[in-house]
C-alpha cells in the first residue's frame, strides 16, 4: 500500500471518530450500565452539576469507631468522614454542607468527633434526619446550623451503653457519667432543648420495654427543641441555599 493511501486511511478514521464524539451520548456503554446496575441498581445515574456549590454527606447505618464492625453491618467509618470535612472546609468551590442521617448510633467518641468538626466549620450546614437519628446520631443531627427531620423519622434518646469488660466499682459509674455529660452538654449547646428536659427524655422508664429513654417521631423532636423544623430534601436544600446567600452578604 502506498504512503498516500495510508494517510487517506488515517484521515478517514480520524474523521469517523470526530463524528462519533460530536454525537450526543444517548445510550450508556454496556460496561458502564452493567457496573451501575450491580452497584446502584440502575443503568443511568444523574450527573451532578459541575458548578454545584453544595456537598452532600451521608451518615448511614452504624458509626464505626476504633473497632472494626462485622462485614454484614452497614457502617459509616469516621476515619473516612473526618478528612472529607477538612477538605470541604478548605474547598473554594464548596460553599455549603448538606448532612443526611439515617443512623442507629455507634461509637460515642467517633460520633462526637464528627459532630464537633461539623459544628466548627465556617461554611453553612444543614442536617436532614431520614429514617432515624438514634443515640449518638442525636448530636450529629443538631451539630449543623439548621436541622430538619422527616415527618416519619424517629430519634431514640437514651443514656450511653458500655460493651465489653465492666468493672463493678464507682469508677465505672463516674466514667459513664462523664461520657454522658459530654453528649448532653453538646446537645444543649446546639439545640433549643433544656438540660432538664433532655434528662427527662434520657431517663424515661415508661416508653422502651428493655431500656430507658424516649422515641421522638417527626414533630415530637421539633416540639421538644431538638430539631428546628419538619421537612424533607427540598426544604433542606432551600434553607442551605438561603444560609449560603446570607454568608456571602456578610462577607461583602
Amino acid at each position: 500500500m502506498s504512503k498516500q493511501n495510508i494517510n487517506d486511511s488515517d484521515k478517514s478514521d480520524q474523521t469517523g471518530k470526530a463524528e462519533k464524539s460530536s454525537q450526543p451520548n444517548k445510550e450508556p456503554s454496556t460496561g458502564n450500565a452493567a457496573v451501575n446496575i450491580k452497584d446502584f441498581g440502575t443503568s443511568n445515574l444523574p450527573n451532578l452539576a459541575e458548578d454545584s456549590n453544595i456537598h452532600c454527606m451521608t451518615i448511614i447505618g452504624q458509626i464505626e469507631g476504633h473497632m472494626i464492625l462485622p462485614p454484614q453491618n452497614k457502617t459509616t467509618k469516621y476515619e473516612h468522614v473526618l478528612p472529607q470535612l477538612a477538605a470541604i472546609e478548605q474547598s473554594r468551590q464548596i460553599e455549603g454542607l448538606l448532612l443526611i442521617l439515617n443512623t442507629v448510633g455507634g461509637d460515642v467518641e467517633a460520633g462526637l468527633a464528627i459532630a464537633e468538626m461539623i459544628s466548627t466549620m465556617s461554611k453553612p450546614s444543614v442536617s436532614l434526619v431520614l429514617g432515624g437519628g438514634h443515640s449518638i446520631g442525636v448530636p450529629l443531627s443538631v451539630c449543623t446550623d439548621y436541622s430538619f427531620i422527616a415527618s416519619t423519622a424517629a430519634m431514640t434518646i437514651h443514656p450511653i451503653r458500655m460493651s465489653g469488660l465492666v468493672v463493678g466499682g464507682p469508677q465505672t459509674y463516674e466514667y459513664l457519667n462523664k461520657m454522658q455529660q459530654r453528649i448532653t452538654n453538646f446537645i444543649v449547646r446546639h439545640a433549643s432543648i433544656t438540660k432538664e428536659r433532655l434528662n427527662e427524655l434520657l431517663y424515661n422508664t415508661s416508653e422502651l420495654a428493655n431500656d430507658v429513654g424516649t422515641v421522638l417521631i417527626g414533630s415530637d423532636a421539633v416540639e421538644n427543641g431538638l430539631i428546628d423544623e419538619v421537612g424533607g430534601l427540598w426544604q433542606a436544600l432551600s434553607k442551605l441555599k438561603e444560609l449560603i446567600r446570607e454568608k456571602k452578604v456578610e462577607s461583602n
